[in-house]
This record gives C-alpha cells, sequence and structure tokens, in this order.
C-alpha cells in the first residue's frame, strides 16, 4: 500500500474497542512521526500517555473546567473513558531566533496527524479529539504542562470494532483547494 492509499483510507473512528497498543508498540510509531518537518529539529513537542486512572482524572479536571454540576458533570466527566488509551499532544515551544512558536506549533500538529496516520496503518482505530476546555488551567495541570506548553488535544485509540458503523468518507475536488500564484 502507499502513502498515498493509507492517506485516503484514513478515518476519524469515534467508536472503538477496549483494546489499545501497548508502550512498546507505541514507541516505533512516534519514532515515524518524528520524521515530520521540523525548522531547526527544535522538536517542540512531547506525548503523553493516559491510561487506567489517569483518563478519570482527566475527566474530573474536564467537568470542573466546565463549571457543570450533576449529571452535566457526570456526563463531562465520562468522555475520557471512550477509549482505554488517550495520547495528549502536547506543544512544547522551545526558545529560538529562527523558528517562530507559531511554526513550532505547526511541527507539533504534525506530530499528532502523522501518528494518527501510523496507528490507523497498524491496525488501530484513532480520532483526533479537542474542545473548548482543552486549553483550560484545570486541563493544563492534569497535564502538568509546563509555561512553554500547550495541550492540542487527544488521540483516542483503541480498536476498529468487527463492524464499524461508518459512511464513506467524502471525496474532494482537489482543485477548489490549488490554486497559483
Amino acid at each position: 500500500m502507499t502513502a498515498l492509499d493509507a492517506a485516503r483510507r484514513r478515518r476519524s473512528r469515534p467508536l472503538v474497542t477496549a483494546a489499545a497498543p501497548t508502550t512498546d508498540e507505541l514507541l516505533p510509531l512516534i519514532e515515524g512521526a518524528a520524521s515530520v518537518a521540523d525548522h531547526g529539529a527544535l522538536r517542540p513537542w512531547r506525548i503523553i500517555e493516559l491510561r487506567g486512572d489517569a483518563r478519570r482524572r482527566l475527566g474530573d479536571a474536564l467537568a470542573a473546567a466546565s463549571g457543570a454540576t450533576g449529571a452535566g458533570a457526570h456526563k463531562i466527566a465520562a468522555k475520557p473513558l471512550r477509549a482505554e488509551l488517550l495520547l495528549a499532544i502536547v506543544e512544547c515551544t522551545r526558545p529560538s531566533p529562527k523558528v517562530a512558536p507559531w511554526e513550532q506549533g505547526a511541527t507539533a500538529a504534525g506530530i499528532g496527524h502523522l501518528l494518527s496516520l501510523l496507528l490507523d496503518e497498524a491496525g488501530w482505530g484513532v480520532m483526533w479529539r479537542t474542545g473548548l476546555l482543552t486549553r483550560s488551567e484545570e486541563v493544563r495541570r492534569a497535564h502538568g504542562l509546563a509555561d512553554n506548553e500547550q495541550l492540542l488535544g487527544w488521540l483516542y485509540v483503541g480498536g476498529i470494532p468487527d463492524e464499524p458503523n461508518e459512511a464513506p468518507k467524502p471525496r474532494i475536488d482537489p482543485r477548489e483547494f490549488l490554486s497559483a500564484l
């Protein structure tokens, strides 16, 4: 299969099974994702694994950040439990006279996307999730982020159900998105 075939086949998988890759299975995929364009080789990113109770702590942080109470808070707190493994994609802006912070953020986003492609290619279901609470103070604290770090979201990772319920991926007309100067 070519890289183009893999990119065309990739889907966001909102429903995954309880299966999840191990840390040892993740390491070569993260190494591969590190080939993303990275001006100055600053590596302005890191990835945080959330499994088990870490997902519950994230849910508590999301609920606290939302200000919701009762059933609303419970619903928000349950969101990180939709997959056994969450991978937090973190932008780590580094001081650089040549590489602007926005470019470092683009590299971190590239890591998240390339890692999602590699996970998909390895047979895992993946969905990149974000939301209004992603950069809240409660969520920052839950992840232990430093002052130079921003959370870009989480890859929810799990097995692909035997009978995934998914619509065909809509195709685009690439001519609508390509222009010349």
